[in-house]
């Protein structure tokens, strides 16, 4: 009888890696760069948000509008751009455990692993194929495919579904922030929280997500507890 199968959903930034805020400065050089704007957007909340939304965020608040959607591709690029600049050689590196954690998930028969992130497709590629990690997952669910996390989140349990037969019990958020613990709930998935980005363990503690770990280096404690779902 085949195992049943099971998607582990793992969150970017906070979770497997950091980048000395390169997402950030890398937008604000767009920014920059098309609209002249000179704004170190250190007022936009971006932990567990995604990309859109904090682009829309900024943009908001100098009054701006992209004018069709070849100014949103020209700004898009130039934030790549900009992004590929930054971690090249790659800034910031990957969390206690994540590797092991990602390699791990992969190695169990019916254990399928891939992204649900904030980050914007070609975003999400240049953080991950800086540490060699992009080509780790099999699929994804990212920042420009929903308007919020939580419509996200539906959309990566519904690619699950589709690619792998898991039900949305069967799928596992993995995330730093209180949105991935709202997130996995709003598609009926489950949520484990690590305290490795910039939430606190007693923060976390207060969403009640399933499992809650202060990071990744102890990948016992994450895969026995999946064991028993």
């Amino acid at each position: 009888m085949s195992p049943s199968p099971l998607v582990w959903f793992f969150d970017v930034d906070g979770t497997l890696l950091l980048t000395e805020g390169a997402g950030r400065r890398a937008i604000a050089a767009a920014l920059r760069e098309r609209f002249g704007v000179d704004d170190d957007l250190e007022h936009v909340p971006m932990a567990g948000r995604t990309d859109p939304l904090i682009v829309a965020d900024a943009m908001r608040a100098h009054g701006l509008a992209f004018d069709g959607d070849g100014a949103r591709v020209a700004f898009w690029d130039a934030v790549f751009d900009h992004m590929r600049r930054l971690m090249s050689p790659p800034r910031g590196g990957l969390l206690p455990g994540a590797a092991e954690a990602v390699e791990r998930a992969g190695a169990e028969p019916g254990w399928t692993r891939a992204l649900l992130t904030g980050n914007v497709h070609e975003m999400a590629r240049i953080k991950l194929g800086a540490f060699g990690l992009w080509d780790r997952f099999e699929f994804g669910a990212f920042g420009d495919e929903a308007p919020d996390r939580n419509a996200l989140a539906q959309v990566a349990v519904g690619r699950a579904a589709e690619r792998c037969g898991a039900e949305p019990a069967r799928c596992v958020v993995v995330g730093d922030t209180e949105h991935d613990i709202a997130c996995a709930r709003a598609a009926g998935a489950r949520a484990v929280a690590v305290a490795t980005g910039g939430r606190p363990r007693a923060e976390l503690a207060r969403h009640e997500p399933d499992l809650l770990l202060d990071d990744l280096r102890d990948p016992d404690a994450l895969f026995d507890w999946a064991a028993t779902l």
